[in-house]
């Protein structure tokens, strides 16, 4: 059946994928619309089976807050290629994604994909559509949800999400210089990348592990063979120093002041405002960190196209 560029065109608008998949879906249905549409979600079904095992360690990190809830949603969504990203649909499919986590607050991921997306269609359907239109693997890695007064950031238009929960009496709350106060703290996550509180707050066998390898590394140094076990174990407490400063927000150095620990911007604040705050939690989510990145070897595919190879 011959079927009119208008139809094309009214199924593309409608699915956003490509001119010559709504052609053909069209043609395969008799021109039939709502079995055109059924029969492009089943072909998104085996599209997304066979881009399944592409690595898509790129896409962004969003966030969404609401005010009327106090809640905040932060998302990590993944695509192949960094220039997906910018793909309005894309970002379109991941505010929606926020949207549903933010109204039905899944357990986890596979519990997410079984909610409604809206359209009739359940998050995993239009992850699927996704991946027909965009013609790349596409996954919905991870979420957080955070209730209460928080301070939220994406750096880099998605590279980095940051929500940082802030304990605070009414006086903090009132104060105008609050949000800078959360602001600041949610700036400083992004660029440090802490991954405690406070010291309190890692496990001792972290600790317990780290004073292993510090130790071994330094007996290992010919330079330290003659040392005093005493002055050795005062070293490995140093290394062990290092390591909260380091990982431990608070006590982290200030990026806006170098002579100033985190913990001591806090103290400041709460001294000045006379109010009550504490860090309470914060979670930071960097696009593809720990995925192993496809390394391209454009030599090769260059070969490869120009029949070379």
């Amino acid at each position: 059946m011959a079927v009119s560029a208008r139809d094309v065109a009214d199924l593309r608008a409608k699915t956003g994928v490509g001119m010559m998949d709504c052609k053909k879906a069209l043609e395969e249905t008799n021109g039939n619309f709502d079995e055109a549409i059924k029969l492009l979600r089943e072909k998104g079904l085996a599209v997304a089976a066979k881009k399944a095992t592409r690595i898509a360690a790129e896409g962004v990190v969003d966030i969404l807050y609401d005010e009327t809830s106090n809640t905040s949603v932060m998302a990590e969504v993944n695509s192949e290629t960094d220039f997906v990203a910018k793909n309005e649909s894309f970002q379109a499919f991941v505010k929606g994604c926020l949207k549903v986590i933010l109204k039905e607050k899944p357990a986890d991921v596979a519990e997410l994909l079984t909610k409604p997306f809206g359209n009739g269609i359940t998050v995993d359907e239009a992850l699927k559509e996704q991946i027909l239109q965009i013609k790349e693997n596409l996954s919905i890695r991870r979420f957080v949800i955070v209730e209460g007064v928080v301070s939220t950031y994406v750096h880099n238009k998605g590279a980095i999400g940051v929500i940082v929960k802030v304990d605070a009496d009414e006086k903090a709350l009132a104060d105008s210089g609050f949000n800078e106060f959360k602001k600041n703290l949610a700036l400083q996550i992004a660029s440090m990348s802490p991954v405690y509180v406070s010291r309190d707050d890692v496990p001792m066998s972290v600790i317990e592990e780290e004073r292993e390898i510090v130790s071994t590394q330094i007996k290992n140094d010919e330079a330290n063979a003659k040392k005093p076990a005493s002055v050795i174990e005062k070293m490995v407490e140093g290394k062990i120093r290092k390591y909260y400063e380091d990982n431990c927000l608070l006590e982290q150095g200030y990026v806006k002041e170098d002579k100033l620990s985190v913990g001591g911007y806090v103290e400041n604040y709460k001294k000045q405002v006379g109010a009550d705050v504490k860090v309470a939690v914060f979670y930071r989510f960097e696009k593809g960190e720990g995925i192993q990145k496809r390394e391209d070897n454009f030599a090769e595919e260059i070969a490869k196209l120009t029949g070379q190879k």
